[in-house]
Formats: C-alpha cells, sequence, structure tokens
C-alpha cells in the first residue's frame, strides 16, 4: 500500500479525523464554519495523497489538484482555488496567496494531539519521510519543531502579508485550476 493512502486510512491524512482537526482550526481562526461548501472542502481537500508514492515529494505536492477538481466542477472556481492554494508551495509557486484553508489546515497540525497524531504518521511510516534531512532523530521534538514553525507561520502571514518563507521545491508541471 502506497504512502499517501496509508496517509488518507490512518495517518496524517485521516479521512475523519484530520478533516474535523481542519474544522476545529477554521472555528478558531475564523469562527463556526456554516457555509456546508466549506465542510466538503475540509474532507477533500487531502484526497488527492490516494495511491501517492510520497507526501512530500513531486507526486505528494500535487494532491491539491484532486480536491480543487472536485471543488471546482460542484462549486466553481473560486472553491476550485479555494482547496488548491491550501497549498502554501503551489500558491507561491502560481504567484497566488495561500487561500484561508491553508492556514486552518496548518493549524490543524497544531491542534492535533501529539499523542495522537505521532503513532498515526509512524503507523502509516509518514514521519520517516517527514524527518528525512532533518538534524533532530527524535519524532517527539521533530513534532514540537514544526508545531512552533507552524504557529509562527500562521500569525506571520495570516493577515495576507507576502510569503518569503516557503520555499518552491520544484518547478513541476503545475496548471490553475
Amino acid at each position: 500500500m502506497r504512502i499517501g493512502t496509508k496517509s488518507i486510512l490512518f495517518g496524517a491524512h485521516q479521512f475523519i479525523l484530520h478533516p474535523l482537526m481542519v474544522a476545529l482550526a477554521w472555528w478558531k481562526l475564523y469562527g463556526f464554519p456554516w457555509d456546508p461548501r466549506l465542510w466538503i472542502a475540509f474532507f477533500v481537500h487531502d484526497m488527492g495523497y490516494w495511491r501517492k508514492p510520497n507526501i512530500d515529494g513531486k507526486e505528494g505536492e500535487r494532491h491539491p489538484y484532486c480536491g480543487a477538481l472536485f471543488m471546482d466542477v460542484w462549486f466553481g472556481h473560486k472553491w476550485g482555488a479555494f482547496c488548491l492554494y491550501h497549498s502554501r508551495h503551489i500558491a507561491k509557486r502560481q504567484g497566488e496567496k495561500p487561500s484561508k484553508l491553508c492556514f486552518a489546515d496548518k493549524l490543524a497540525f497544531c491542534i492535533t494531539p501529539k499523542w495522537l497524531y505521532l503513532p498515526m504518521v509512524h503507523a502509516s511510516g509518514e514521519v520517516y519521510e517527514f524527518m528525512a534531512g532533518k538534524p533532530c532523530q527524535n519524532s517527539s521534538l521533530w513534532f514540537e519543531n514544526v508545531k512552533t514553525y507552524m504557529l509562527k507561520w500562521i500569525e506571520e502571514h495570516k493577515d495576507g502579508r507576502k510569503d518569503t518563507w516557503t520555499k518552491v521545491r520544484s518547478t513541476s508541471d503545475v496548471a490553475k485550476v
């Protein structure tokens, strides 16, 4: 089973838990998500990881296109872009700002309890990809470091300030929704 599929079934992007954490994060950032299209976006934005051989590689980086296409077809271009630009990398590469979904998605990581998140990413194997090339070999310390970074990134950019922190990793073929 590929790592993207494991992520959706029982890892970091678990198909029930992660969307609920994104909804909770949205509530903290913007108020209760009354619009049903938001709830659909919470549940479909990471479905593109299905069958992907990696999370952070070229294939995994393209995961937002699946949810974006779904939202675009059913609810229009604005919603497709909303889903697509939950990826800081795609948004930056295309000269766009990250969507509000991006900030909720990043905060969802931060509010997911470590005691729950770490067993999930160990079971899926994602933690090894996440920590690859990092000086820290302790997943608990890695989690705390990423959480600190994400909270700072959210605070620095949630008002629409230009994202100078995110490094575009590749120039893979990307097209706007």
